[in-house]
C-alpha cells in the first residue's frame, strides 16, 4: 500500500506540471478547472464525453514542435458549447497541436481583455472564437493584433474569417416542412439576439412564411432553456389556432412538449413541433423530436483547417465557410388536421 501511495503521488505531481493538459478557465468570476453542473442542469452525453476528453489531454510531442491553439468559448448554450469544444478537441486529437481553452460567460471588453491576456501568456499561435456576437468579434480583432483569429459558429460578419452552420437554411427547411404538412402558419420561439441581429434562425423562419404567403405570427423570445420553453409553450398551448411550432433549440422544445401535454394538446395530432440542434436526446423525447441537426464534427474540422492555413501562410483574409444543416424528421410532426400535405417552393 505504501508503494502504491508513492506511485500515485509521483504520477499526480508529474501530471500537474505538464503544460499541455486540456482544461477550461472561466473568465469573469474567475473559476478555474472543470465546472460542476448546477442542479437540474441539462448535462447531455456530449458534455460528459467532453469532460473525458478534457481529462485525457493531447499527447506529448518529443521534438517540441507542436503548435498551441487557443479557444475562446462565448457560446451561452450548454449543448452548443460542449459540442463545439468537443469537435475542436477531436479535430486536434490526432495532430501535433495543443489546445488551451478559456470560457467567457459574459463577453465585454474587460472579460475579453483578461481572456486574451491569458492566451497570450500561453504563446498561442492562433485562436478559435466559438459563437461570438458581432460586437465581441470587433473587440477581439483589435485586442489580438497580428494573432490569427477564426470565428466558429458565429453570426455573419466581415471582420475575420469564419466557419458557421447554415442556420438560415436550416430554419427555412424546418418551417417549409411544417407548411408542406398543411399547417396554415408556423409559430416561432426564438433564441435571444445580440441587439443588432434577430438571428439567422428567426430570419429563415420569417422569410419562408413571407415567400409562402402565410401569416407571420409575432415571435416569442426565449433564453435557450427548457424552463422558458415550458412557460412560452403554456401560452401557445392555450391557443386553438396554434397547430405548428418551430423552436430555436431542442432544449426549449423539450419544455414546449411538456407544456402542450399538460394543456391536453396532443403532439403531433393537434400540434406539430420542430426543434433545432440535433441533440442526441431528441430521439428519446416523447414523441421523438423532429429537429435540424448541426454537424459539429465538420464544424470543428474545417475551423481548425482554416486557422492552421492562416497560421502557416500568414493570411489574414476574410474567408467564410458554411456547413449545411440537416432536417431530421421524426414523430413530433404530422399533417394538419383536415389538411392535405403539399409542396412549398
Amino acid at each position: 500500500m505504501y508503494v502504491l501511495h508513492r506511485i500515485k503521488t509521483f504520477v499526480s505531481g508529474r501530471l500537474s506540471l505538464m503544460p499541455w493538459r486540456w482544461g477550461t478557465e472561466r473568465v469573469g468570476r474567475l473559476r478555474f478547472g472543470r465546472q460542476r453542473a448546477p442542479a437540474g442542469h441539462f448535462l447531455d452525453a456530449t458534455m460528459r464525453t467532453l469532460e473525458y476528453a478534457q481529462r485525457s489531454g493531447p499527447r506529448l510531442i518529443p521534438n517540441g514542435g507542436a503548435r498551441t491553439i487557443g479557444v475562446l468559448s462565448l457560446d451561452p448554450t450548454p449543448y452548443g458549447k460542449a459540442s463545439a469544444l468537443l469537435a475542436i478537441h477531436c479535430a486536434t486529437r490526432d495532430s501535433d497541436h495543443f489546445v488551451s481553452s478559456v470560457s467567457v460567460p459574459v463577453a465585454n471588453r474587460s472579460s475579453l481583455q483578461v481572456a486574451v491576456a491569458r492566451l497570450r501568456r500561453l504563446d498561442v499561435d492562433g485562436i478559435l472564437a466559438v459563437a461570438p456576437q458581432r460586437g465581441a468579434i470587433d473587440m477581439l480583432a483589435k485586442l489580438l493584433g497580428d494573432i490569427p483569429l477564426v470565428a466558429v459558429a458565429s453570426q455573419p460578419q466581415e471582420v475575420v474569417s469564419a466557419v458557421a452552420i447554415d442556420h438560415y437554411a436550416g430554419a427555412a427547411a424546418a418551417t417549409r416542412h411544417l407548411l408542406e404538412l398543411g399547417h396554415r402558419t408556423v409559430f416561432h420561439i426564438a433564441g435571444p439576439g445580440d441587439g443588432q441581429d434577430p438571428g439567422r434562425r428567426l430570419a429563415g423562419w420569417r422569410d419562408t412564411l413571407v415567400t409562402a404567403g402565410a401569416e407571420i405570427p409575432l415571435p416569442m423570445i426565449g433564453d435557450w432553456s427548457p424552463d422558458v420553453g415550458y412557460e412560452l409553450g403554456r401560452r401557445l398551448g392555450s391557443r386553438t389556432d396554434v397547430t405548428a411550432i418551430f423552436v430555436a433549440n431542442d432544449q426549449m422544445a423539450l419544455g414546449v412538449l411538456r407544456a402542450l401535454h399538460e394543456a391536453g394538446r396532443r403532439v403531433p395530432k393537434d400540434v406539430s413541433v420542430v426543434g433545432f440542434d440535433g441533440s442526441p436526446q431528441g430521439e428519446f423525447f416523447n414523441p421523438p423530436l423532429t429537429t435540424v441537426r448541426q454537424d459539429y464534427t465538420e464544424l470543428g474540422r474545417r475551423s481548425l483547417e482554416l486557422l492552421l492555413t492562416e497560421i502557416e501562410v500568414g493570411r489574414h483574409g476574410r474567408v467564410h465557410e458554411t456547413i449545411p444543416a440537416e432536417l431530421i424528421v421524426r414523430a413530433s410532426t404530422a399533417a394538419a388536421s383536415g389538411r392535405t400535405p403539399h409542396a412549398v417552393l
